[in-house]
């Protein structure tokens, strides 16, 4: 079998860490809008990317995402700049860095890949992002936006109203993901 020598496969990797971060932006556009939380396409793109592009350069997608928004382009779901750090949905984007991280390591680990197996280690690689995201969004809305919320509120909205949503995310995620794995990695190899 021929392999891909290393500076060809740096570049499509590099690619398609570009092509997901895009990916993501056009997510956070793929809206649902709820209070507080709006329930986003993101979540499956992070996802997708932690699945197909591993741990390493899944995460570095997510963070290029997030350095883009930063520095002022309008790509996250209410614009960007550095005040969006403010925001209290910002703690999403950092569990969102982790998901992919976490997702395309185990994801590394598994000796078989099937669609339970990747639900399964779709959902664990969304728990950072629950984690992290209610936190933030506690501290933020109670602390900065002196907007006092508690924290069944704060867990009501950032998890339990976007948890089915997460669910179908994560079940398309790991169905798609289950059918282009062999395909990349026979284009790798």
């Amino acid at each position: 079998m021929e392999t891909i020598p290393k500076k060809q496969a740096a570049t499509r990797d590099i690619i398609l860490c570009a092509l997901f971060a895009a990916l993501i932006a056009i997510g956070a556009f793929i809206r649902i809008p709820i209070p507080y939380v709006p329930i986003t396409f993101q979540g499956f793109f992070v996802l997708l990317a932690g699945f197909l592009l591993g741990p390493k350069y899944g995460s570095i997608s997510m963070l290029v995402y997030i350095a883009l928004g930063l520095v002022g382009l309008p790509i996250f779901t209410e614009g960007g700049g550095v005040m969006y750090v403010l925001k209290p949905t910002f703690g999403f984007l950092i569990g969102f860095a982790v998901c992919a991280l976490i997702a395309g390591w185990r994801v590394r680990k598994l000796k078989k890949l099937t669609v339970g197996k990747l639900f399964l280690t779709g959902m664990l690689a969304m728990v950072p992002v629950y984690l992290i995201g209610v936190v933030y969004f506690y501290l933020i809305m109670n602390y900065v936006m002196q907007t006092p919320i508690g924290v069944w509120a704060a867990v009501w909205s950032c998890i339990i109203m976007v948890l089915p949503a997460d669910v179908l995310r994560c079940l398309l995620a790991s169905w798609l993901a289950k059918r282009l794995l062999p395909v990349l990695k026979k284009g790798a190899a």
